[in-house]
């Protein structure tokens, strides 16, 4: 067994690890990125990359309005303070870690951008403001060279989140056409310069890697499992892994930081904490490699009956769920229940939709209901390739009827007729009083302004009429070990593991049971990741 020696070692390659690799280089410390399954980017890579972070220093620069203050009141109203990882503590180190991570990112060339338009998931409460999340301006991929053919990157295209609730209405109304062309644009615009521009959550982890492997140069060894920690004295020394299939002992003087993301893709760990196998949509690494080895070494653990749930497209046998953010908020739609009943609002934060399937009916049968308007007028990423639509139908996960009768005949939902007379009108009076859908500027972000009086609610008259069948699902497990303000792993009764850090899903979520705003789970992340990496450069070697 070979042994070698890093001032400290990053477990795991999305937002939390990056972060913490380029603030421990930052600090001058050596750093060793180890990364289990044999691409990097983590959940990061496959997301919408945004970041929740209030009031940072883009928005400062812009002068919206936005304070500390504000920000601990609204994290305050939405989050509580029932869990050690949701601490006045923590969720003011958050606040006050934002301006470091920008300032130190963009230090090293990382461009952002501030999502202007996107709210807060509960803006109307105190404190809540709109466009608070960043994102990374589009990334030439070409520029981190062969690393990209290794990359979890979803999306080689240099989408904005901004971009996607004007797109998802391209054909419906100006603006969306008019954004569509620009995106269109700007992807022939790179193409023309020899560049291959990816945005989101492609962009952003593009973005990381460029600056911690190419510009620190940060070793980052794939297909690198860690099997043990290596413990003297109660504390964390460093980590035993595998490189080209040999045993390696790696000594971190300065700390090791766990960011290897949740257990979502663990269905045994998800049965014991959930009661759920789960239809996950991030990172089939996340296994829950590290919380067996935290656990034993008396790391204690949070939320670990929670997710970053929402409701996904009921899968294909071999693919993945198709996470539902905009489209269920599209006017001339609902969701039901087998019966065909609703039973919450569409347009919620899908967290809170997620919760609502989950405690209506944790095994049941959900669908999608729209009519044709939905289908003409709106881009929807599960129906968008007939190939696809046509294995649906025939798995019976997609049901068409000419009359809604027959639709609720085909899908076994005999409610389905008297739920959409009510709600048609609730369309046409613009108010839903049964959920309030449209109420908040989160709904009517996704909704389609030229439809009247409420552009989340348009009724479902015109046939055919399609449903789709919806599973819980989520973009990752919010559980795991509790963390202190700078990321230390803490045990039961609130003392320090020594040189033992967690950021990311790997810890148990500041955010709590909810989700603030967009990219309430990265934003955290790289944060912690960050605060961890300042930490350990005060410790003592």
């Amino acid at each position: 067994m070979s042994e070698l020696s890093y001032d400290v070692v990053v477990v795991g390659t999305g937002g939390a690890g990056f972060a913490a690799a380029m603030g421990a280089a930052d600090e001058g410390l050596s750093v060793l990125m180890l990364e289990s399954t044999d691409k990097w980017g983590g959940s990061t890579a496959m997301s919408g990359g945004g970041m929740w972070l209030p009031d940072n220093p883009l928005g400062q620069r812009a002068g919206v309005g936005d304070s500390r203050e504000e920000a601990l009141t609204y994290m305050e109203a939405t989050i509580g303070d029932d869990y050690r990882a949701t601490s006045r503590e923590r969720k003011e180190a958050f606040v006050d870690g934002v301006a470091d991570f920008v300032t130190t990112a963009e230090k090293y060339g990382m461009r952002f951008a501030r999502a202007a338009d996107y709210p807060d998931y509960y803006p109307e409460l105190p404190g809540g403001k709109i466009g608070r999340a960043l994102e990374v301006e589009p990334f030439d991929s070409k520029k981190i060279g062969a690393w990209w053919k290794t990359s979890r990157a979803l999306m080689p295209l240099p989408l904005k989140t901004d971009d996607v609730w004007l797109l998802s209405r391209a054909w419906s109304t100006p603006a969306g056409f008019v954004r569509g062309a620009g995106f269109v644009f700007r992807t022939l615009g790179g193409a023309v310069r020899g560049k291959r521009l990816v945005g989101t959550g492609a962009g952003l982890a593009c973005s990381f890697l460029h600056v911690v492997v190419n510009e620190q140069r940060t070793p980052l060894w794939l297909n690198a499992p860690v099997e043990g920690l290596v413990t003297v004295d109660g504390r964390v020394v460093g980590v035993q892994t595998v490189r080209d299939g040999r045993a390696v002992t790696v000594t971190a003087t300065r700390g090791v930081v766990l960011a290897a993301g949740g257990f979502d893709h663990n269905t045994i760990l998800r049965q014991k904490y959930q009661g759920i196998d789960g239809n996950p949509s991030g990172n089939p690494g996340n296994v829950g490699s590290t919380l067996e080895m935290v656990q034993d070494l008396g790391a204690s653990v949070e939320l670990m009956d929670d997710a970053w749930w929402g409701a996904s497209v009921a899968p294909l046998p071999g693919t993945s769920p198709g996470f539902l953010v905009g489209e269920r908020s599209m006017p001339y739609s609902i969701m039901v229940d087998a019966e065909g009943d609703r039973f919450a609002n569409e347009s919620e934060s899908y967290v809170d939709l997620g919760h609502h399937m989950l405690d209506h009916d944790k095994d049941g049968t959900y669908w999608l209901v729209a009519e044709a308007r939905h289908a003409r007028r709106y881009l929807r990423g599960y129906a968008m390739d007939p190939r696809v639509t046509k294995a649906m139908a025939a798995a019976g996960t997609m049901v068409k009827a000419a009359t809604l009768q027959e639709l609720a005949r085909g899908i076994g939902a005999p409610h389905l007729p008297a739920t959409v007379d009510r709600f048609n009108g609730f369309a046409r009076s613009g108010v839903d009083a049964d959920f309030g859908r449209g109420n908040s500027a989160y709904d009517r972000y996704y909704g389609d302004p030229t439809v009247h009086p409420n552009a989340n609610l348009g009724p479902l008259e015109k046939g055919p009429f399609t449903a789709f069948k919806v599973v819980i699902g989520d973009l990752g497990t919010k559980g795991g070990v509790v963390t202190d303000a700078d990321a230390r792993v803490l045990r039961d009764d609130g003392s320090v593991i020594e040189g033992l850090y967690s950021a990311g899903n790997n810890s148990a979520s500041v955010m709590g049971r909810t989700y603030p705003g967009p990219g309430s789970t990265i934003g955290p992340a790289a944060v912690f990741g960050l605060r961890a990496a300042r930490h350990m450069a005060r410790s003592a070697g």
